[in-house]
């Protein structure tokens, strides 16, 4: 096997395995505050909003020091013990108490941090300029549904050794985890990670939206009769099939997009804000926070279950655009940062989601979509000028656009 095959091997294993992990948490995610509102009458007291703003804000906050954890231990161990604790939060639901509820949460929040961390540095180090994009929508795509090689990309050798180390003696692996926390801390006021720290936030909303408060929203609606929680599932599906679709076809064409990545991000706002609009006509504003037994109101139009299940898709849809773009540029642009500027993506991204998990527990629907679409528009022109500034520097270094 050639060394870029089996760079793009390990990118196949590594977006498996994600699928695997992120199938059953995600499947969690949709439908927590539904199931936890019926259990709330016995002697479980809790919320699923709280629970994934209590994951998300760990998680911002860990993403602080997951760059020193990844340098220390590498990322392919980081995976499988972040792995380990997703599994256990996972259990908590086969006999639910509070505490283990909330203990699993801050956990999990912790290993999360490390995960995507060590993702983004495996991500980067087996591709490069010319594979960024292809990888990063591959990846996403498998998602949905370190030194593996002697000869490596120019300047790769160095940026893994420099991320990793080699040597084990506890002098170095500090100097290691020192020099990783430093360069989080550098990287968060360069220009470019400021900018596209609108879009991460954009990103962390809308996740919040898709992956828990819009299942939530659907399950509550009484006019879709006794298909109203089984549609949470169905929802489920064609969020996956969006991403899917999404990661599959902007993976597979980027070798051949001579228009960079803007085209593909404007496509997924106006994918979202199409959603959003018949989310909003579609839905009862109090569906949200509605009680365990559901809301009977309306909105703009009947309730339709075909409109609710291809919102879904759009969701789904628009969220790989998005993610899939920023995946590429951060590994475009922080080839030799990989780790650093991967965690202060998940840094921005789930803080933002933390606090849009918090506030679900009490905005209506209209506000939170009006939220979402004030920041994805600031979000998608902070991604235009990166990317445009991106195209610049690779003109005057005589590049072909396209090769990003």
């Amino acid at each position: 096997m050639s060394p870029e095959s089996k760079k793009l091997f390990n990118i196949i294993i590594l977006g498996v395995s994600f699928m695997f992990m992120f199938t059953a948490f995600q499947t969690c995610g949709n439908i927590a505050q539904t199931v936890i509102t019926n259990l709330n009458s016995t002697d479980f007291h809790g919320s699923g909003y709280t629970s994934m703003s209590i994951i998300y804000g760990v998680f911002s906050a860990s993403n602080l020091i997951s760059p020193s954890v990844v340098a220390i231990v590498g990322p392919q161990l980081s995976m499988v013990v972040s792995g380990i604790f997703y599994s256990l939060y996972i259990a908590v639901f086969i006999q639910p108490a509070t505490w283990t509820f909330y203990t699993a949460s801050v956990f999990i929040g912790i290993a999360a941090a490390v995960l995507w961390t060590a993702q983004g540095n495996c991500l980067t180090v087996n591709s490069d300029e010319n594979t960024i994009g292809r990888n990063s929508g591959v990846f996403w795509a498998l998602l949905q549904s370190r030194k593996q090689e002697d000869t490596k990309a120019p300047g790769e050798e160095d940026s893994a050794n420099e991320i990793l180390g080699d040597s084990s003696s506890a002098q170095n692996t500090m100097t290691r985890a020192v020099a990783a926390f430093k360069k989080s801390i550098k990287l968060s006021f360069t220009k470019e990670i400021m900018l596209l720290s609108v879009t991460t936030a954009y990103t962390g909303l809308e996740l919040t939206f898709f992956s828990g408060v819009y299942g939530t929203c659907i399950g509550a609606v009484n006019r879709f009769g006794s298909e109203e929680k089984s549609l949470i599932g169905l929802s489920g599906i064609f969020i996956g099939v969006g991403e899917i679709l999404g990661g599959g076809i902007f993976g597979l064409l980027s070798k051949h997009n001579r228009f960079g990545r803007n085209p593909v991000v404007m496509l997924g706002i106006i994918v979202h804000f199409i959603a959003f609009y018949l989310i909003f006509f579609n839905m009862p504003n109090d569906a949200p926070i509605a009680p365990m037994e559901g809301t009977d109101d309306v909105a703009y139009m009947i309730p339709s279950k075909e409109v609710a299940i291809f919102c879904s898709f759009l969701l789904g849809l628009g969220d790989s655009c998005f993610n899939t773009q920023l995946l590429s540029i951060l590994g475009f642009l922080y080839s030799e940062d990989s780790a650093p500027a991967f965690a202060i993506f998940k840094f921005v991204q789930s803080i933002c989601a933390a606090v849009a998990y918090f506030y679900s527990n009490y905005f209506l629907l209209q506000w939170q979509l009006l939220i979402m679409v004030i920041v994805g528009f600031f979000g998608t022109i902070t991604f235009f000028t990166v990317e445009w500034e991106a195209a610049a520097a690779l003109a005057a270094r005589g590049s072909d656009y396209s090769s990003i």
